[in-house]
């Protein structure tokens, strides 16, 4: 089996606790709004969510690269599939509930939007995490704002409902990553999708906020207050806006 410097079997071994805790906790609130039958997670690393998932009585699919321990699998190896996120395949199904956490950060910015229409081909609801501007991490080559990711799910015809990180915001049972970076994004395909179901019970759809977490040490422990405060506008802007501004401050922008 092909290795990986970063993702060898110690490091599924180093996350898969923290990663079992959260997906306890979030799993039974995602089914609640969507009540998912099938579901597919796309960099799935040994499948924590996806095993959650199965025992919320969900048929699991899991997809990673080929890195993957086998051995470690929480999943049935025959629901695993080897797949290049950066150039993902057509899909041979579709599935009441994507999931891709944590992932999208790993894959450079050329490759993002096949990325998102990959997921929005197997599934009307995606349930979707990416690490924040300077989050850190091993393997971070697309950072982003939640901004961005909305954008490239709009270009697909689906909307987000930011109906979960208040309602795990301070529940320390979930890595802080996970409720700084929840969302629930959705499409419109007639009365029975969770997009009609979620604006019938109440739940505006809209562009979520971006946030960062009290216990995202690495973002707000790696600077100064103003130098960190410097960087998130500049990460906010467009380009050409950032570029200026940071000129005017005599600093070079973040490359964003």
């Amino acid at each position: 089996m092909p290795s990986h410097p970063i993702y060898a079997g110690s490091f599924y071994r180093s996350q898969s606790g923290g990663s079992l805790a959260s997906a306890q906790t979030v799993v039974p609130l995602v089914q609640s709004f969507v009540g998912a039958r099938s579901v597919v997670d796309i960099g799935c690393g040994v499948g924590t969510w996806a095993a959650e998932f199965s025992r919320s009585g969900a048929d699991v699919f899991g997809m990673d690269g080929p890195w993957v321990p086998r051995d470690q699998l929480c999943i049935p190896a025959e629901n695993f599939r080897d797949i290049d996120l950066q150039n993902p395949p057509l899909p041979d199904r579709r599935f009441d509930l994507a999931v891709c956490l944590e992932v999208a950060e790993h894959v450079p910015e050329t490759a993002a939007g096949r990325l998102i229409s990959f997921l929005c081909t197997l599934s009307d609801t995606v349930l979707f995490s990416a690490a924040i501007p300077f989050q850190g991490g091993n393997g971070h080559v697309n950072e982003q704002w939640p901004l961005y990711w909305y954008h490239h799910f709009r270009r697909n015809g689906f909307e987000c409902f930011d109906i979960l990180r208040d309602r795990i915001w301070t529940d320390g049972t979930v890595e802080y990553f996970y409720r700084q970076n929840l969302l629930l994004f959705c499409k419109n395909t007639g009365p029975d999708s969770v997009h009609a179901k979620l604006l019938a019970a109440g739940h505006a759809a809209g562009a979520p906020r971006n946030l960062v977490h009290p216990e995202n040490g690495a973002t707000l422990g790696a600077t100064s207050l103003d130098s960190f405060s410097l960087k998130l506008v500049l990460a906010a802007l467009p380009r050409v806006a950032a570029a200026a501004l940071a000129r005017r401050f005599g600093r070079h922008p973040a490359r964003i």
